[in-house]
């Protein structure tokens, strides 16, 4: 509406009809709520705890669990992953990350190395650098790559298995581990966009907001009034 009105006094300027301009009137964008709290750490572990480590799928779920709360990676991020982004000496993921044209370097820890290094191992094949990190388990598919919404269906079964009220999603995760992440560097959000690797600061700074809740502290002040 605003753009129109600025369209019709530029118009009008150009046949004379008016001397003013709303040029410099910026539109200034409603932003909706984003629910960015995700669940605390120790729901996450009983998530954790539904991973049957001693399968082959359990060894899988339990290294991709890890990217997702460590690294905080997004579900087409680890499909995208191939055996060669994997470095073992230099504990790194060479991740192509979301509308980016080239791998960025992610470190990663020792659990989720080991992680990863057991999931390899027990795939007991020759695994040549451009093979799928993470790949299906099903005979029928057996080898493929795991594709984003085939993760997003596997941690739904693990938190549903949990008795996890909330509908939890790989990208639910993703808040979760940035929100935790911004309460244990006490709302560090220069070091957690090393984590979240966002573009824009000022995405992170709704996960700030949200996790100390802000409005809600406002709204408590204004309710002392009467």
């Amino acid at each position: 509406r605003l753009a129109a009105v600025k369209s019709l006094v530029n118009y009008a300027r150009r046949i004379g009809r008016c001397s003013f301009t709303l040029a410099d009137l910026k539109n200034d964008r409603v932003e909706k709520y984003r629910d960015t709290t995700g669940i605390p750490a120790e729901q996450f572990k009983t998530i954790v705890a539904q991973v049957e480590l001693n399968t082959l799928r359990g060894k899988r779920d339990y290294a991709i669990l890890r990217l997702l709360w460590e690294n905080a990676l997004r579900r087409g991020e680890i499909s995208q992953l191939n055996v060669g982004d994997f470095e073992l000496e230099s504990r790194c993921l060479w991740v192509l990350g979301k509308g980016k044209e080239d791998k960025e370097r992610i470190t990663i820890t020792p659990k989720t190395l080991q992680a990863i290094q057991d999931w390899l191992q027990e795939r007991g094949e020759i695994l040549s650098a451009n093979k799928p990190l993470f790949i299906t388990l099903d005979p029928r598919t057996y080898g493929q790559r795991l594709m984003p919404n085939a993760i997003y269906v596997r941690v739904r079964k693990l938190a549903e298995k949990a008795g996890i009220s909330k509908i939890i999603s790989p990208h639910r995760i993703r808040h979760s581990s940035i929100t935790n992440a911004l309460d244990k560097t006490n709302g560090d959000v220069r070091s957690v966009q090393k984590l979240s690797r966002h573009k824009n600061l000022n995405t992170l700074m709704i996960y700030d907001d949200n996790r100390r809740n802000v409005q809600g502290d406002i709204s408590q002040l204004l309710s002392e009034d009467f």
